[in-house]
C-alpha cells in the first residue's frame, strides 16, 4: 500500500530548468565551453559537481577550477530561482490532494537544502511536507538511488510503499534503483524517448494526473493508496 509521495523538485514542482540551463551557459563561457542543446538533454536531472564532470571530459580546462565554477553556477541558479520561478502546472495541486489523501509527503532532490527549503517557501507548500533531503549529502546523489532511500526513512516508510514523481531520467532512474513506484513527467520534447519506459507511469504533466483521477482512470487507486 502506498503511504507516501517523494517528488523531485527542479522541473516537477518548480519550472527552474531554463534558470539553472542559462547560470551554466553564462558562468561556463568562463571556460569557453559552449552548452549545447543536445548536451543539455543528457544533463538534465544530473548535480551540478555531475554535470562540470560531464562537461569536463568532453573539453577539460585548468581555470577556474570546477569548484570555482560550481559556487558561481549555484549562486546565480539560486538567486534567480528563489526571485523568480513558478510552480510547474498542476504541482501545487497535486501536492494538496495527495497531503488530504493522508499521504505524507518529501522531497528528493539533487539540490542543496536551503534551496529546497527556499522553493517550498515561494511556492507556499512547505506545510504540506513532513521532509525534504538533499542529494548533496549523500555519498553519491542522482542517478544513485540514496537520496530516495533517505527520504523515505525520514517519513518512516519503506521505498516499497512510495510512488515517486521525477522529470529527468537521471531521476527515474534514482527512484527506480530504490524500489519505488514511479510516475515521470518528461518533457514533450523527450516524451517519446523509449528510455521513459523505465517509469510504472508515465503522463505528460501533473495536471494530466489530476485529470486522470477526475476522468475515473485513478492511478491512485490503482496505487491502492
Amino acid at each position: 500500500m502506498i503511504k507516501a509521495a517523494i517528488f523531485d523538485m527542479d522541473g516537477l514542482l518548480i519550472d527552474s530548468e531554463p534558470i539553472w540551463v542559462e547560470a551554466a551557459q553564462q558562468v561556463m563561457q568562463k571556460v569557453n565551453f559552449k552548452l549545447t542543446h543536445a548536451l543539455k538533454l543528457q544533463t538534465t536531472g544530473l548535480s551540478i559537481k555531475l554535470f562540470l564532470e560531464y562537461c569536463y571530459k568532453i573539453q577539460p580546462w585548468h581555470t577556474p577550477t570546477s569548484e570555482e565554477l560550481e559556487r558561481d553556477i549555484l549562486k546565480q541558479a539560486h538567486k534567480n530561482i528563489l526571485a523568480n520561478a513558478v510552480a510547474m502546472p498542476g504541482a501545487i495541486e497535486l501536492v494538496k490532494k495527495l497531503k488530504k489523501q493522508g499521504l505524507k509527503l518529501a522531497v528528493a532532490s539533487a539540490s542543496h537544502m536551503e534551496l529546497i527549503e527556499g522553493v517550498l517557501k515561494r511556492l507556499d507548500i512547505i506545510e504540506y511536507f513532513d521532509a525534504w533531503h538533499s542529494g548533496e549529502l549523500e555519498e553519491f546523489t542522482k542517478p544513485h538511488p540514496a537520496v530516495y532511500l533517505s527520504a523515505a526513512a525520514k517519513l518512516g516508510v519503506t521505498p516499497e510503499e512510495c510512488v515517486a514523481f521525477e522529470d529527468s531520467f537521471t531521476g527515474l532512474r534514482s527512484a527506480h534503483a530504490a524500489g519505488m513506484t514511479t510516475i515521470c513527467v518528461p518533457t514533450m520534447e523527450v516524451y517519446d524517448d523509449l528510455k521513459f519506459d523505465l517509469a510504472h507511469y508515465k503522463i505528460t504533466s501533473l495536471e494530466k494526473y489530476i485529470l486522470e483521477e477526475m476522468s475515473g482512470k485513478q492511478i491512485s487507486t490503482e496505487l491502492k493508496v
